[in-house]
């Protein structure tokens, strides 16, 4: 059927216009996008920059070799504490998570799994106050701890214990199953089916939950307020009744004091705390290519 040239020229012209309209709110999308993208980096940006300014006059050696007293002094016992926490609160997660996720996703049934995320997802939900008094009234308190490392530890590891079950678990679910049924046919033993042909492609994922949970213990503070304490000195390893240094107290703490240099410490240790989130983020990264390799 032959098409005049008037419904012709009407059609190109309303194809034109359709055209013009979807570049239009593709170009007014973009611009929006644009603006907030910039308004997020902006914040972020004034936020790090303002850190980093007032903080890095406290990078001095005596901030590194000297301890909290009073209303200043030094940084060394929080450090020395905040690593200690983080160490051990993931050996505690860490273990528990990766081994809750990987039976979640290969040998737990399907209402098994079900409810055990939904488990998870209830435990990610809970705010970390409440972790922190549970830990003191159970621990603390009850179990005779007292202020320690333990105690601590524990407390974090369960707050960070469901991102490393849920990225597990994810992670392995993006290797097929019959890889691991096709491995044990072949006459490997569980243990290396596991390791070798499950583990390996999943390992980036585990990684980036382990990392998802260093970052998120060593930005906590309302669980460490109960069951670490505080003290001025370097960590014991004592696991009961010693009581613990970290960051996160200092800038919580000195933050609030009339004292400039007060100030001037919490500005520091907020500081450390962004430069070991992004020393974190590079080890991780370079550990997920040596072993994707």
């Amino acid at each position: 059927m032959n098409v005049s040239q008037p419904h012709r020229t009407l059609l190109d012209h309303n194809a034109k216009a359709k055209i013009g309209k979807r570049r239009m709110q593709s170009y007014t999308l973009w611009i929006v996008s644009g603006i907030f993208l910039a308004a997020v980096l902006g914040i972020v940006l004034m936020i790090l920059g303002a850190v980093a300014v007032l903080g890095f006059p406290g990078l001095t050696a005596a901030t590194f070799l000297t301890d909290t007293q009073g209303i200043a002094g030094g940084l060394q016992n929080a450090i020395l504490g905040t690593l200690v926490l983080i160490l051990a609160s993931i050996i505690i997660s860490g273990t528990l998570g990766v081994l809750g996720g990987m039976y979640i996703a290969i040998f737990a049934g399907p209402k098994v799994a079900s409810v055990l995320r939904f488990a998870t997802e209830v435990l990610s939900g809970v705010p970390s106050i409440i972790i922190g008094y549970f830990g003191y009234t159970m621990m603390v308190v009850s179990w005779g701890f007292g202020y320690s490392l333990l105690a601590a530890a524990i407390s974090l590891a369960v707050l960070t214990l469901p991102y490393i079950v849920r990225t597990t678990e994810a992670s392995l679910r993006q290797v097929p199953k019959s890889y691991y049924e096709g491995g044990l046919a072949l006459g490997l033993t569980q243990e290396a089916t596991l390791r070798k042909i499950m583990f390996r492609p999943a390992l980036p994922g585990v990684l980036t939950g382990i990392l998802l949970a260093i970052s998120i213990g060593l930005g906590e503070t309302a669980p460490l307020l109960f069951t670490a304490g505080w003290s001025n000195f370097n960590p014991s390893l004592q696991l009961l009744h010693s009581p613990v240094a970290y960051l996160t107290y200092v800038v919580w703490t000195y933050s609030q004091e009339p004292f400039a240099a007060s100030h001037q410490l919490a500005y520091t240790a907020a500081l450390l705390l962004i430069l070991l989130l992004l020393v974190l983020h590079i080890v991780v990264r370079l550990l997920q290519r040596k072993k994707v390799a």
